[in-house]
């Protein structure tokens, strides 16, 4: 008499390309990939930040811009008021040292948001960009401000005739208050892309699983 025979039990087969967990999991490292952003709602505070910062930035401009800019010398007589020198460049100078100023405010600030958040983003870059047109605005109007009175009969009156006078300060180029946005915009989309942290590779993911090597 025989005893009866007990199945052996089968193996489940291992599949090295498998991945481990239940049936449509994602693995692990897929969701670490998709939480590293900070979220849209950090970004846009992040962005309020620098807008506000480089708009107040924009009085240090306009006061330096005052303070460097060539003064346009006129005199006065009897009857009006004249440019001293009529082949003078004073003139031009003025918006050539806004603009200097501009682009180098951009610079410097693209490299300061670079330094603070270099994962970037499209909130960044619009508020760079939004910053520094509001801090040029703020630059013309403060430095106008500081600078020599806007009237000019009322100044060549007080100072007399034949004495040299300055005049007001003025911006004749209104394009030099874009030197600083867009200096700001390319700066920091070069070092973004050039020193940024990259993005993972999907095709990599998908194929080779972070727990499983690929087969020799």
């Amino acid at each position: 008499m025989t005893a009866p025979l007990t199945p052996r039990p089968q193996q489940p087969q291992h599949d090295p390309w498998q991945a481990s967990g239940p049936a449509g999991a994602v693995p692990s490292h897929a969701h670490e990939h998709q939480e590293d952003g900070p979220g849209m709602r950090t970004e846009l505070r992040e962005a309020a930040v620098v807008t506000v910062t480089l708009a107040v930035c924009g009085l240090l401009l306009g006061a330096l811009w005052m303070w460097l800019a060539p003064h346009v010398p006129l005199v006065a007589d009897a009857q009006a008021v004249y440019l001293k020198d009529t082949e003078g460049e004073q003139a031009v100078g003025v918006d050539g040292t806004f603009t200097l100023l501009g682009v180098a405010f951009g610079v410097v600030s693209a490299v300061a948001v670079f330094l603070w958040r270099k994962r970037g983003g499209v909130p960044l870059v619009v508020a760079l960009a939004v910053g520094g047109l509001l801090g040029g605005l703020l630059a013309w109007r403060f430095g106008v401000w500081l600078g020599p009175t806007q009237d000019v009969a009322a100044h060549a009156k007080e100072v007399g005739k034949g004495v040299t006078f300055d005049a007001p300060l003025e911006l004749n180029a209104k394009g030099a208050l874009l030197a600083w946005p867009l200096a700001a915009m390319i700066v920091h989309l070069g070092l973004t892309g050039l020193f940024g942290p990259r993005d993972p590779d999907p095709y990599f993911d998908t194929h080779y699983p972070q727990d499983t090597p690929p087969a020799p």
